[in-house]
């Protein structure tokens, strides 16, 4: 069975292509081409049925959604008269959020016969099990995690992020629309705010939505989130292990030591 990554902006879809046996068509949404991978089809909603119908005749069995994506401005002029006819669905469902759309785009490409895969079928090793993988925590750091982790789980039920920022139990800032880029800026410029680094640097927190469909747009770190954390003044990185895509890890490992950073797979 062929298979096709669904990709978006960023390096994932790259990594994931080559921890894949056999190389995939890769298939990008116009305005968001992924970095360090050749595209083999671009597509636009407004052509979505064409574009289907497309990696049908292509011999693609299997999708995989990798890489990121805003949602895109539509033209209406552009629109065929099957996709047309899908619009009200997928509008509907972009009024309700992001698990929502994403939950309808799955559906769709279901019904058209592809069996939607996550990264975690396909490319394991990218997301890394329970354990310290770089540095080392103190009980303070352990217990910023666990309240990070609480208010992430709190976010991720009413469908606004994925990620958020606590120093001595106090939070600095949670991930929404803008991204792990804008909070992490947003907590670098906290300034006098913050509580004294001394008894606690702080740690940035990631995890999945609950219920989140793991087929789809699971959360990413890789060395840039690490440079960002640095630039924060935060003591280290903790994500929900089994759950979130490390790019590089290798290269994580070793920018966590130089930058003086834990980098924790919390269980």
């Amino acid at each position: 069975m062929r298979t096709a990554i669904i990709a978006g902006q960023g390096r994932l879809p790259a990594a994931l292509a080559a921890a894949m046996a056999e190389p995939p068509l890769v298939a990008a949404l116009d305005g968001f081409a992924p970095e360090g991978i050749t595209v083999d089809l671009t597509f636009r909603v407004e052509r979505l049925v064409p574009f289907l119908r497309a990696l049908e005749r292509d011999g693609i069995g299997q999708v995989i959604f990798a890489g990121a994506v805003t949602r895109p401005r539509l033209d209406p002029a552009l629109l065929d008269e099957a996709t047309a006819g899908l619009l009200p669905r997928l509008m509907g469902a972009l009024q309700q959020g992001d698990d929502a759309t994403l939950r309808v785009v799955i559906e769709l490409f279901e019904e058209f016969g592809f069996k939607v895969a996550g990264v975690d079928e396909v490319a394991p090793a990218l997301l890394p099990g329970a354990g310290v993988l770089a540095g080392a925590m103190t009980p303070r750091d352990e217990a910023d995690a666990a309240r990070a982790a609480a208010i992430v789980a709190a976010l991720g039920g009413v469908d606004v992020g994925q990620g958020a920022v606590v120093a001595q139990g106090l939070c600095l800032g949670v991930e929404a629309l803008p991204g792990t880029d804008a909070l992490l800026a947003q907590v670098a410029e906290i300034g006098a705010l913050r509580p004294d680094p001394a008894r606690g640097r702080g740690v940035f927190y990631k995890a999945a939505k609950p219920g989140q469909d793991r087929r789809i747009d699971l959360p990413t770190i890789g060395p840039d989130t690490l440079r960002a954390v640095a630039v924060a003044g935060l003591g280290g990185v903790a994500f929900e292990a089994g759950s979130v895509i490390c790019l590089d890890l290798a290269g994580m490992r070793r920018l966590a030591g130089e930058l003086g950073l834990f980098l924790w797979a919390r269980g």
